[in-house]
């Protein structure tokens, strides 16, 4: 947990461990039949989250890499890796709700749930089963991106693309789950005997060893050392900012400073800014932890506004930014903002990619910069780009 900070891993263990203890006071065919409904619970933990930043980037990555080889061996080998991927999170926004390892997590619930009610046992059998439809899962959303990709990006037909995405993935969906249902009712049901009659003799305790699970939980609390609160604990950095970017200091309010200290920001800084013919507000955290970045749509989520669109604009080849339009409420007028993650060695759009760059041995410093501008600009609005490339170009400076 320490390595990835991800607090869902310990608590998912802790159900397990939890469950397994439990079965030293039940009789054991009450204990596997429960098994099912404990894994269920379980995984109704905020997994999609992790699942989707840890496993989905080199998923989409893969998926992007077979995509491009299809073409290719079909003639059509000007669609590269990049160009899937920002066409994919602007089409179907791969990375939010339709990405398929959304739905590995929907159909690992589908499938648990799916068993308890059948009544089916977990083995190796089921093992295999789960195997089979994860495959299928992965086919489908395979074979989604295929048919966006060339709808959309080959043959230019994006509006076409735009509206089958969602059917696409709700049918590969479903035809995967039906393949995981037919197998998993051709595997055997649990005997039923008296094995799950529970006798006095069965609820008789040893003491013994539950006095040693109690001393040994007892000292795992006492070692315990809860993870140290070391957010904002530098000064932040002397921003360098042209002349031609008006910028005044906008102070963060006081929950937003428990929230940034409590993740590990290394500082933080707010400004209004105008130049030219936009304007807005802009915050710019340092961390080398990505526990302090996060997606700003959950922010503009949290004050009420609405993501109306949402994709990748790339303001030069090598500066991908996330677009966002936002609305508020029916009578309220749209805004728009843009926010990206920036290293010494490279920028991105992608939150995946932000947190896999904190798995390696030695840690960057990263700074996400979120802007939100006062109205609805559009992202390649002259004077937007020139916000981008200014802001760009300080963060640089300052990571060097």
């Amino acid at each position: 947990e320490r390595f990835v900070d991800v607090h869902t891993v310990a608590a998912s263990l802790f159900g397990l461990a939890s469950y397994g203890l439990l079965g030293l006071w039940l009789a054991p065919a009450r204990w596997r039949q429960g098994l099912p409904a404990a894994l269920l619970l379980i995984l109704t933990l905020p997994f999609g989250e992790h699942m989707e930043t840890f496993i989905g980037y080199p998923l989409r990555i893969a998926t992007a890499v077979l995509v491009r080889d299809g073409l290719a061996a079909l003639g059509v080998g000007a669609v590269g890796v990049d160009t899937i991927l920002v066409f994919e999170n602007g089409v179907s926004q791969v990375d939010v709700p339709c990405s398929g390892v959304q739905s590995l997590w929907t159909g690992a619930m589908f499938l648990i749930a799916a068993t308890w009610i059948e009544g089916r046992r977990i083995g190796l059998r089921w093992v295999g089963t789960a195997v089979i439809f994860a495959l299928a899962l992965v086919a489908a959303n395979l074979a989604r991106v295929a048919i966006l990709v060339s709808i959309g990006e080959v043959l230019g037909w994006r509006l076409l693309a735009e509206m089958l995405h969602v059917p696409l993935g709700v049918l590969g969906f479903i035809a995967a789950c039906a393949l995981a249902l037919h197998r998993l009712r051709r595997l055997p049901k649990p005997p039923d005997n008296s094995q799950l009659t529970i006798h006095h003799s069965q609820l008789t305790i040893n003491h013994s060893p539950t006095l040693a699970l109690l001393l040994l939980l007892t000292l795992f609390a006492l070692l315990h050392t809860p993870r140290p609160q070391t957010g904002l604990a530098q000064p932040a950095p002397a921003w360098q900012f042209p002349s031609a970017l008006a910028v005044t200091p906008l102070p963060l309010k006081p929950d937003e400073v428990d929230w940034l200290v409590r993740d590990g920001a290394e500082s933080a800084s707010r400004y209004r800014f105008s130049l030219g013919e936009v304007s807005g507000s802009l915050i710019l955290i340092p961390s080398r932890t990505w526990r302090a970045h996060h997606r700003p749509e959950r922010c503009f989520e949290v004050y009420g506004l609405t993501l109306d669109d949402t994709r990748t604009h790339l303001v030069t080849a090598e500066f991908p930014t996330h677009f966002v339009r936002l609305g508020q409420g029916e009578n309220g007028r749209a805004l728009s903002a843009t926010y990206w993650f920036q290293s010494a060695a490279q920028t991105t759009d992608d939150y995946g990619t932000r947190l896999w760059a904190d798995l390696a041995a030695e840690r960057q410093r990263w700074v996400l910069v979120s802007i939100l501008f006062d109205d609805d600009v559009a992202p390649d609005h002259a004077d937007a780009r020139a916000v981008y490339l200014a802001l760009q170009t300080a963060v640089a400076e300052s990571l060097r």
